[in-house]
């Protein structure tokens, strides 16, 4: 295990579900800090070391344990709100669109493209060479913003069509939005889903196209490829300090997490929300 000291925490979706019935103190999450103790038989890391990662437990602590597979190596020059966005948000987005196998040409569309997720899988089609980018969103304001992270195209969960079919779709919303991205699909078109929202498909939809769903989940990759895991993670990183991916987020100070939980429970998000840890 590892003793992390926090500088900054993700506040998503998930936590706002997870405090329904959930203490803070027993809730998880991404954060960013620097080790500080180093448990027997560890290796790779040290005290000092900057990391990221995902913990299970106690996230929004002033220091938490860490596993290591789920903790990396975290560049000392990227701030710690976007260090945040990118260890575990990055990483779903860049595994979302490598399970959906995209090519250099193809056309992607990306449901809830403003969250923390959505804004990076966006900008990562367009470094994967996607030539159609097709941003679905909450609300029209948030427009301006998925354009700026290079979407083509922007619909809204209320427009009746979102646009042209599409190679490749990521669900990161669930519900009945899953079966739209389905329909939405060009003849062997693939969604990836990997929200937690669930959702139903009618899989006579997929059989005259040849269209296929794939769930996808860090955990499950991390368990099973864990050597394909740390080389989307080292991507991510070379993607960042190249300037193709710039990720965006909202940073609120420490002791503000409720105004935090607020602004993403109502959906007002651009980008990933983080709260500063305690000097």
């Amino acid at each position: 295990m590892l003793v992390i000291r926090t500088e900054a925490v993700g506040v998503g979706v998930g936590l706002v579900r997870t405090l329904r019935d959930t203490p803070l103190e027993e809730a998880g999450g991404e954060i960013v800090g620097r080790v500080e103790e180093v448990g027997a038989g560890v290796i790779g890391f040290k005290p000092g070391d900057r990391v990221g990662g995902v913990v299970f437990k106690g996230a929004y602590g002033e220091r938490v344990v860490g596993m290591p597979g789920l903790v990396e190596h975290v560049p000392e020059g990227i701030e710690a709100g976007a260090a945040v966005a990118v260890v575990r948000g990055g990483l779903v987005a860049l595994g979302a669109l490598r399970a959906g196998e995209v090519q250099a040409g193809q056309s992607v569309l990306v449901t809830a493209a403003a969250s923390g997720v959505g804004h990076l899988a966006v900008q990562l089609a367009r470094a994967l060479r996607a030539e159609r980018i097709v941003a679905v969103v909450g609300s029209a304001d948030k427009a301006d913003f998925v354009r700026e992270c290079g979407a083509t195209e922007c619909f809204t969960y209320d427009d009746q069509a979102w646009g042209e079919p599409v190679d490749l779709v990521l669900d990161g919303v669930g519900g009945e939005l899953v079966q739209r991205g389905v329909d939405n699909l060009a003849p062997f078109g693939r969604l990836v889903a990997f929200s937690a929202g669930g959702g139903e498909v009618d899989t006579a939809a997929l059989l005259g196209d040849g269209r296929t769903v794939t769930g996808f989940a860090v955990g499950t990759w991390h368990r099973r490829r864990p050597g394909v895991v740390s080389a989307w993670r080292q991507e991510l990183w070379d993607l960042v300090a190249e300037g193709q991916i710039v990720p965006r987020w909202t940073e609120f100070p420490p002791g503000e997490l409720d105004r935090a939980l607020g602004l993403v429970a109502g959906r007002g998000n651009l980008g990933r929300v983080v709260v500063r840890a305690a000097a």
